[in-house]
């Protein structure tokens, strides 16, 4: 069968902003930068120090990673090529020729992700006694068992839809794997088909060893003990027989469409937010389609076919070697083998939150800083189960953006709604591909006679605050958790989230303030303690910096340290090129986006960037000022980008107990500033290249030194 060539067709230009010259080179494309991000990623697949079932689920992350930016990103900047673009992005691009970079920059990690995948992760794989076979690498006996099972338990879930005059090609939904089948009838001559591979069944199925073959008197998955493994779409075209009786089976190849999955929603249309988002949840499935992933071996009449239906042009398909899909393989990494994946470890709760002394009585004392998934998040569940459950407290304010399924922190805040408590929570539905569990927690508390409002008009509301109003000897005093993460237990395991609780009367009385601009009619614009987005965070930062600069030409001593996930918002940029201009030294660790570039003679040649991939998903914010000795550090939810300083309510804290900010600079934000075995530095070109320690120098992994010693902070002992 041959193979058709696929061409780097560029779309048609969209009409844009006009380019300013002397914008483009001092920044780099969000886009493009994005796509490095999930190399790293990658990179974690590739590289032998990482356990072999972790790189499996690093190569799953990659490709799960490129799902969404396809069905989120790509889309919109397909929408834009064909609406045309409101403002063009700081690098100066069009949309098309976002569009024709990105395919050209992703084509060799996309073939560096399959060859990871046959020449290294697979032999090691069966070295371990994990086989992935291909059908025809089966055994008879083997073969004969799958038939069997194919015929029991998948055939009568499989739907076959021709493609023909009389019957219309078939809607193909977002990400589903399907095979096109070509049959040959006498009469008609070659015919196409389309069969859905069944979602209801595991990608990989498991097969017998020969030798067990004849032992197994029952079919089901759960009796086929041994590690081996075959995929289900070989498995059903190897039967296709039995769907097309009576007719030559020519060809079946996998492929699958990605769609565009941005949900939009006219706020000050919809008549209720909570209906008008269940019902527009589901239409991720019908999106426009952005992507065509193929079998490299598909003939081209069945490709054309397929661009030609879906409305594709050839630079959206891509032509890859089996499995497509790869996320899939996320299956393995879930496998019993302890041996295979990275050390199991315990959180630690912090001695002053584990004795018998309630945590209200320890902030009456002092704040308390947490740092997942190092230190355990129950103390954050505790806090609102014990709130729930303290016949003093008053009320409860809280404010969920992704909190998952099975919330226990969700359960607490019902618990407290039976207990009389007056419970007010803000749910963020608009939460992305988190919307269905949102909509289900929102319904179960306004059904529990929780007080719950959906945010603000044309904003998400992505803080991260819970706030305890209790009755005590000397009056009404509040009790207040900030933090850089969700109140999700699931991700405080793996994602790196700084909690901070504390009783400070100013910052609680902020806390108080926002709640009631989020749930009633307020437009306050300024804040105690907290720097609250869209309001002032961004003046409020930049003034900073520019602080920063006046403390650097006064005493030459300027220093800013930034931790984030992204940075992508022009004014902050260049506020930073204009600091380092002064000769203040900037340090950035940038897990994912950067649109600045450093290291570039009289713009920013006294700014570093480096990025951790690593273990945990590094996911806290902070930001350190050393302000001539006054050290000032905060930490919050929001990234430095448009969408966080100026569409969302976001919050920042500061973090001012002398201990707690030292604990926070020393033992967190510059041990990661030294980590030389998991960071990546970004060069003026673009490029990263991982950091290796220098001659003398010790080799430090933060996040395995936080698995050893973060938690016990020696300030809380």
């Amino acid at each position: 069968m041959g193979k058709a060539k696929t061409t780097t067709k560029p779309a048609p230009a969209a009409r844009t902003a006009p380019r300013q010259p002397s914008e483009p080179p001092r920044y780099f494309n969000r886009e493009l930068s994005w796509l490095k991000f999930n190399e790293r990623v990658l990179g974690e697949a590739l590289d032998e120090r990482t356990p072999l079932l972790e790189r499996v689920r690093f190569l799953s992350i990659f490709g799960s990673n490129l799902d969404e930016f396809f069905m989120i990103r790509v889309s919109g900047l397909k929408r834009q090529l064909e609406g045309g673009a409101r403002e063009a992005p700081p690098d100066g691009m069009t949309p098309a020729e976002q569009i024709a970079a990105i395919r050209e920059q992703l084509l060799p990690p996309l073939r560096a992700s399959h060859e990871c995948w046959r020449a290294r992760l697979l032999p090691q794989l069966r070295t371990a006694g994990i086989r992935v076979l291909r059908y025809e690498e089966l055994k008879r006996k083997q073969r004969k068992l799958l038939r069997q099972y194919f015929e029991h338990e998948i055939f009568p879930v499989l739907t076959p839809l021709a493609f023909d005059p009389g019957h219309p090609f078939p809607h193909i939904s977002n990400l589903s794997l399907n095979l096109a089948v070509a049959v040959r009838t006498r009469s008609e001559g070659e015919r196409f088909a389309r069969l859905k591979v069944p979602p209801s069944f595991p990608r990989l199925l498991r097969i017998p060893d020969e030798e067990r073959a004849e032992k197994i008197e029952r079919l089901g998955l759960e009796d086929i003990a041994a590690p081996n493994f075959v995929w289900l779409e070989e498995v059903i075209a190897a039967n296709l027989d039995r769907l097309f009786e009576g007719v030559e089976v020519v060809c079946a190849y996998p492929f699958r469409v990605t769609r565009d999955a941005d949900i939009e929603i006219e706020e000050d249309e919809a008549g209720d937010l909570l209906i008008a988002m269940s019902e527009i949840v589901g239409q991720r499935q019908f999106g426009t389609a952005v992507r065509l992933e193929i079998d490299a071996e598909m003939p081209e009449r069945i490709q054309e076919i397929l661009i030609q239906n879906l409305r594709l042009a050839p630079y959206q398909v891509y032509r890859m070697p089996s499995p497509i899909g790869i996320a899939d393989v996320a299956q393995l990494a879930s496998l019993d083998r302890a041996e295979l994946k990275y050390p199991p470890y315990t959180p630690i709760v912090p001695p002053i939150l584990a004795g018998d002394e309630s945590t209200f009585s320890v902030l009456r004392r002092r704040n308390v800083v947490l740092f997942h998934p190092f230190d355990s998040f129950n103390p954050v569940v505790s806090f609102i189960r014990d709130a729930a459950d303290d016949p003093d407290v008053l009320a409860i304010k809280q404010t969920l953006y992704r909190v998952g399924p099975n919330s226990p922190v969700v359960e607490a805040l019902l618990r407290a709604r039976e207990n009389d408590k007056q419970v007010s929570v803000l749910v963020e539905l608009k939460a992305r591909f988190d919307e269905a569990n949102n909509i289900g927690w929102a319904r179960a508390l306004e059904r529990a006679g929780v007080h719950v409002v959906y945010g603000v008009m044309g904003l998400k509301t992505h803080a991260k605050m819970s706030l305890v109003v209790r009755r005590e000897r000397d009056g009404i005093r509040r009790y207040v958790h900030l933090a850089t993460g969700n109140y999700n237990p699931i991700t405080a395991r793996v994602y790196t989230d700084l909690g901070y609780f504390t009783a400070d009367p100013e910052i609680a009385e902020d806390v108080s303030d926002l709640f009631n601009a989020l749930t009633g009619v307020s437009q306050r614009d300024s804040y105690r303690k907290l720097l609250v987005a869209p309001t002032q965070m961004r003046r409020m930062l930049l003034a900073r910096i520019a602080r920063e600069v006046d403390q650097q030409k006064a005493t030459g001593d300027g220093y800013l340290a930034f931790k984030l996930n992204a940075l992508t918002d022009r004014e902050c940029i260049r506020a930073l090129y204009e600091a380092s201009c002064a000769g203040v030294r900037v340090d950035l660790q940038i897990r994912g986006i950067c649109c600045l570039k450093p290291g570039v003679p009289g713009m920013s040649e006294h700014i570093t960037v480096t990025s951790i991939v690593g273990r945990f998903l590094e996911h806290a914010r902070l930001f350190y000022f050393r302000n001539g000795g006054r050290d000032e550090l905060l930490a919050g939810s929001a990234d430095l980008m448009p969408r966080n300083l100026d569409h969302r309510f976001e919050v920042l804290f500061p973090i001012e107990d002398p201990k707690l900010l030292a604990a926070v600079r020393d033992e967190i934000l510059m041990l990661e500033l030294r980590d030389n075995q998991k960071s990546h530095r970004l060069k003026p070109d673009g490029a990263y290249e991982r950091v290796a320690p220098k001659a003398g120098q010790p080799p430090v992994d933060s996040q395995a030194h936080f698995l050893a010693h973060g938690g016990r902070w020696r300030h809380q002992a």
